[in-house]
């Protein structure tokens, strides 16, 4: 574990209000987990550790893998499908739209966009929830290879695999800030 703090705030010394103002959105569009993270650091007298990212990173996804399923479920579904209609409406937090331009989604051919139109339906009718990949690092070609691979899987393997992505999303973003 590193004990890298972070650049634009000290945590643990932020009220609740704004600690969960400031990461609020890691987890998307899920504020209980942040909430539950400083209120955990300041019950149990370890507040001085938030300020440290993994440390934050391993108690929020600590939070989310032992969070009832629906409290996951819905967390996944909070998600955007990659180069879905929100992405091209320009609808989607700002971490998500800086994330998918990043891995190049926003330059997707006509072609491109229609596949990944087609593997979110079909993903989502089989699985029940959007595809969630941790994108940074990756390019469009590797997504849609990692998409046509994965919806082979069964659904309790999505539902471990997102979990793990989303986790993985959460701590880029926390590196970030």
């Amino acid at each position: 574990m590193s004990d890298a703090k972070f650049q634009s705030c000290t945590p643990s010394q932020m009220s609740r209000e704004q600690f969960v103002s400031q990461f609020g959105d890691i987890y998307e569009h899920s504020a209980w987990v942040a909430e539950q993270a400083y209120d955990q650091a300041f019950a149990e007298g370890t507040a001085e550790e938030i300020d440290q990212i993994d440390a934050l990173q391993q108690r929020m996804a600590g939070i989310l893998l032992r969070a009832d399923q629906q409290a996951q479920l819905d967390l996944i579904n909070a998600h955007p499908d990659l180069a879905g209609k929100a992405a091209i409406a320009g609808e989607l937090t700002a971490s998500s739209t800086a994330e998918q331009a990043g891995a190049g989604i926003s330059e997707c051919t006509a072609e491109e966009f229609a596949r990944f139109t087609e593997l979110n339906n079909a993903y989502k009718a089989k699985f029940g929830f959007p595809f969630i990949m941790a994108v940074k690092g990756s390019n469009r070609h590797q997504i849609l290879a990692a998409f046509e691979e994965r919806i082979h899987n069964t659904p309790e393997q999505e539902f471990d695999r997102a979990l793990q992505e989303i986790n993985k999303i959460a701590r880029f973003r926390l590196e970030a800030m």
